[in-house]
């Protein structure tokens, strides 16, 4: 009887020194060690890829899309659309018309496609009308916007429903738009597209890229709003 005792005891207590051991190591030293390189060697993706204004505020992160929209008229009503602010560069659709994403306004919570099928009725209907927005709400009077002018991105949201990237095209289709209604001139907010445009990951992958949020922010630089 005493030398079970004696055993347990001394099981008891070799598992709680490993505890204490692994406890410091895993829970302690380990983030310590992890943090500490991840903030030395990555500060800008350790802390959230934040984009700043001129001013040093974070506006957001480069990793994640804003919308750009008018207030609410009816800010209680879940079924009143918010308008997009026409002043600003816009995103990748992720609420109202021609979404195809669970998720309605880039929120962190939730991310994700509905997953509906290329003829599916509601999506073509959705992308009908996004893009006769997007035709509308674009064209000037120095420059008319035609549907074939507008890209996919356009007028369907990205599988996860936050990406902050679109197509260049995307983002000089709207430059006539943005300079007039910011009293600005066109070559300067073409310009801004330009020097925002980021080329492919290592010189093959994936597709030319302008962010809208880095470019919004330096439009909101230039305009001092």
């Amino acid at each position: 009887m005493n030398n079970s005792v004696a055993g347990t005891a001394r099981l008891i207590g070799a598992g709680l020194r490993a505890l204490l051991v692994l406890t410091v190591v895993c829970g302690v030293l380990y983030p310590l060690a992890v943090t500490g390189i991840a903030q030395a060697l990555f500060t800008d993706k350790a802390n959230g890829s934040e984009t700043k204004d001129r001013s040093g505020a974070v506006v957001g992160s480069s990793l994640i899309g804003q919308t750009y929209d008018l207030p609410k008229q009816h800010p209680d009503d879940p079924e009143e659309a918010a308008k997009p602010d026409l002043k600003w560069f816009q995103p990748r659709p992720s609420n109202g018309l021609g979404s195809n994403s669970v998720n309605t306004q880039y929120s962190l919570t939730l991310s994700g496609a509905t997953n509906r099928a290329g003829d599916n009725e509601e999506l073509v209907g959705w992308v009908t009308d996004a893009k006769a927005a997007v035709v509308a709400d674009n064209s000037t009077a120095a420059r008319k916007v035609r549907p074939q002018d507008v890209p996919a991105e356009a007028v369907t949201s990205s599988g996860s429903g936050l990406d902050p990237h679109i197509s260049p095209a995307y983002a000089y289709l709207q430059v006539h738009r943005v300079a007039e209604r910011n009293g600005l001139d066109v070559e300067r907010v073409a310009k801004l597209v330009k020097d925002h445009t980021e080329g492919r990951q290592l010189g093959f992958m994936g597709e030319p890229r302008v962010n809208v949020l880095e470019l919004n922010t330096a439009l909101r630089d230039l305009t001092g709003n």
